[in-house]
């Protein structure tokens, strides 16, 4: 089937006259998650991972995907003819390397430019320039390869309450004007979906697992412009539109954008002092850069005509930075996963080896559970449920015809989350099922001693996660381990679960920009793990808030305060490899877990409870 699809898209390349194919695992915005719609990397190659990008010319095909997905991929593209590139691994070329290695003189480099980020499809450019060939980023070949392809659907948009934002669209357009007046900037435009749903206080469920509107936006001096009017035609409900409306802000078809776009920018930039066209060339896409290069006229030694300003979206870290009332909430919503997600481990650990279990019934358990509770949206990302040998692979997915049945004996990892009216949870416990190894529980125990490390971490105002990252990972480095992804990652606010600009991690991406410095009211995982191929994995995650600690000679010092409230499974736990102080923050911790969810425990649950948060 896999080689079938291949020859097929093979086919349209020939007709089309192209040589060199990139598709990446991308909608229009550069979303994480995306539709049905937009899984062209999926269809062809059959790997199923979440992020990837694949490469096809006339005789070969690869696919570059990133230490997560490692073990997954090598399943999945097995006999398919397409090579596995292991990114970040020695020797290994990147996507853009491995492009410039393929084309041959006079060479047609092919992507749809409303996939790819204007940086990349500007280095694509050059490099086809560079062996004299040409660029069409103007051609969905997918598409005519793509048999029965799903369609692009907008679901209904709903607001989002002050009372759960805690600012107004107005304040935050305000917000955005004052940072464009300071750049000089006539024009902003936004293409990312979960910057655009928190500037407008919108959600929708437009991207599977992230509450958001397909949509742009353009923001003046005095317009707001958003692109997305099927979803606030979808549904009866007026009042979306009627709070935009009220807000200055203009609503416009979804596929207007591209027809609009220069004529509002070259009229917003006639001004002298508002002569720049703001844009993040990591979050934009690069027909969106091309539209916009129309308009915008660069002179050597004088400005001839609006200019691009390549800049970090304003909105990424105004959005990461958590408001009081937006705090307020999702302290409530980590209380209500917690006890959904306790309640779970305590039917876990009554029921083994009692009745049958397997990877996906067990997931559809605790995402049942979190379905009770009040406010809930819906899952934040598809549930991870890995037994066995299975939780080796950092982002693995059960499937219901192939998945691991669950015995009284090793681990299951369960990663999971959920959406609620009051905010965004993400959390992974590896429980103990049964008898396991001495290796497994000295391999757990430094888990769980790493994850503990970098929630008590005490730092000076000005530290970013590639300080910060060796709280964590210095306990397994000690022992000559590691783990092929970062420490944490940042939180959205019923938005994206994986979000920035803030992350722990200890080496730099190519692409990921400047690490930014940890601010107060940032919520960042804390996710340390240890994968043995084939043999078994361990992780374990709490979401953590940054906030102002002490303030004296040295600066301003921080803290950060626990947002995740569920026992850990003190079955896996060898106390003789934990030092007083380990043991002095996992009582403390536990401590914590027992006076928050008392309240909602009873009977047999509230012993239970009081047995495994007890100190150690």
């Amino acid at each position: 089937m896999k080689n079938e699809r291949l020859l097929s898209l093979r086919n349209q390349m020939k007709e089309a006259g192209v040589h060199c194919m990139v598709i990446p695992t991308s909608d229009y915005h550069n979303s994480e998650y995306v539709s049905d719609f937009f899984m062209a990397r999926k269809y062809f190659s059959g790997f199923t991972g979440s992020a990837g990008t694949l490469v096809v010319t006339p005789d070969e095909a690869a696919l570059f995907t990133d230490g997560r997905y490692f073990i997954q991929a090598a399943k999945e593209l097995k006999d398919s003819g397409i090579t596995l590139m292991k990114m970040g691994e020695p020797g290994v070329s990147t996507m853009t390397e491995y492009v410039d290695q393929k084309l041959q003189q006079g060479w047609t480099l092919c992507f749809d430019g409303r996939v790819i980020t204007s940086s990349k499809g500007s280095e694509l450019e050059k490099i086809a320039r560079k062996h004299e060939g040409q660029v069409r980023f103007d051609l969905d070949l997918c598409d005519a390869a793509w048999e029965n392809r799903p369609a692009l659907i907008h679901h209904p948009v709903f607001v989002l309450s002050e009372e759960y934002a805690g600012e107004s669209v107005e304040e935050k357009l305000t917000r955005v004007r004052e940072e464009m007046k300071k750049e000089e900037a006539g024009i902003h435009v936004l293409a990312s979906l979960d910057d655009i749903a928190w500037l407008y206080n919108i959600r929708s469920n437009d991207v599977e697992c992230c509450p958001v509107v397909l949509a742009y936006t353009m923001v003046t001096k005095d317009r707001a412009l958003l692109f997305a009017e099927e979803g606030f035609a979808a549904g009866e409900d007026t009042s979306a539109r009627e709070r935009m409306e009220k807000a200055g802000v203009e609503i416009y078809p979804y596929d207007r954008f591209y027809e609009m776009l220069g004529s509002v920018a070259a009229q917003a930039t006639k001004e002298e002092k508002a002569s720049r066209v703001w844009i993040d060339e990591s979050q934009v896409n690069f027909r969106v850069l091309k539209e916009l290069k129309k308009i915008c006229v660069k002179a050597q030694s004088a400005q001839a005509g609006p200019v691009l300003l390549n800049r970090e979206n304003p909105t990424t870290l105004m959005k990461s930075i958590k408001n009081e009332t937006e705090l307020k909430h999702t302290r409530k919503a980590h209380i209500k996963d917690a006890v959904a997600v306790t309640k779970f481990m305590y039917w876990l650990k009554k029921n083994i080896g009692s009745i049958p279990m397997d990877e996906v019934s067990v997931a559809e358990k605790i995402d049942g559970l979190r379905a009770q509770q009040e406010g809930f949206i819906e899952l934040s990302f598809p549930t991870i449920s890995a037994y066995g040998t299975n939780g080796a692979i950092i982002h693995y997915g059960a499937q219901k015809e192939t998945c691991a049945a669950l015995k009284p004996e090793g681990m299951l990892m369960i990663d999971s989350g959920g959406h609620y009216i009051d905010g965004t949870t993400d959390i992974t416990r590896t429980f103990i099922l049964g008898p396991v190894t001495p290796e497994m529980k000295k391999h757990y125990t430094l888990v769980l001693r790493a994850m503990l490390s970098m929630r008590a971490t005490r730092f000076l105002h000005g530290c970013t996660g590639a300080n910060l990252d060796i709280r964590a990972r210095e306990v397994l480095w000690e022992h000559g381990l590691d783990y092929k992804h970062g420490t944490g990652h940042g939180v959205g606010n019923i938005l994206n679960v994986h979000e920035g600009p803030q992350s722990f991690r200890w080496k730099l991406l190519p692409d990921a920009g400047k690490p930014a410095v940890f601010e107060e009211g940032m919520i960042t995982s804390d996710e340390p793990g240890i994968y043995l191929e084939n043999q078994y994995g361990i992780r374990i995650e709490n979401e953590i808030l940054c906030r102002k600690g002490e303030e004296n000679e040295y600066g301003q010092f921080m803290y950060f305060e626990d947002l995740t409230f569920v026992p850990i499974d003190l079955d896996g736990v060898e106390l003789s490899q934990m030092s007083e102080l380990d043991k002095e923050r996992l009582n403390e911790y536990h401590a914590a877990v027992f006076e928050k969810l008392e309240p909602y425990f009873e009977g047999e649950e509230l012993t239970w409870l009081r047995h495994v948060t007890r100190a150690v």
